[in-house]
């Protein structure tokens, strides 16, 4: 089942935006971070994790899900179909990666996020939580680069499925 054109652009605007929104919000939480360990007074050191614990909730989640969605529906809706190609199988896997470490991740980020409003959070406080905020932003960095080269390269490969569809359309048209 093919979109009509009108919805199909609009379906994968949608989904570019939410994908490289997702980029640019967790590249920012990743700054924050950085700002987080290495502030050089207290108050520089707190304020970063309360506003990534807000960037998380309200920005990087709600884009992560609706570039999620958005991928299921170009995929469901266009030929490219969800398992007719590695790099749409491989984009997919990773979304869904990355959006379930974002779900684990969130109760650290509200933990360090609640002791910097408390001010209990000193230079050695939570120092191994706060490091793992940066490691996993960074890898979600990473992540997100991949899925954006994938979607632009397109390499090739058939999956099985895929390559005996191809098989199939190709016989019909003889």
């Amino acid at each position: 089942m093919t979109m009509p054109p009108a919805l199909r652009k609009f379906t994968l605007v949608v989904h570019v935006i939410s994908s490289v929104g997702t980029l640019g919000a967790v590249a920012c939480f990743l700054a924050l971070g950085f700002v987080g360990l290495w502030g050089v007074d207290a108050q520089t050191t707190r304020s970063p994790y309360v506003a990534m614990d807000a960037v998380a909730r309200l920005v990087i989640v709600p884009l992560v899900f609706a570039s999620l969605l958005t991928g299921l529906v170009q995929a469901f809706g266009t030929t490219w179909g969800l398992f007719r190609h590695y790099w749409v199988l491989v984009k997919l896997l990773l979304t869904i990666l990355t959006a379930v470490v974002l779900l684990l991740r969130m109760e650290g980020i509200s933990h360090v996020a609640a002791a910097a409003i408390r001010g209990a959070l000193a230079d050695a406080d939570l120092l191994g939580l706060r490091r793992s905020l940066v490691v996993h932003a960074s890898g979600g960095v990473l992540v997100l680069i991949v899925t954006t080269v994938l979607s632009i390269y397109k390499p090739r490969g058939l999956t099985r499925y895929g390559w005996r569809k191809q098989q199939g359309q190709i016989r019909n048209r003889l």
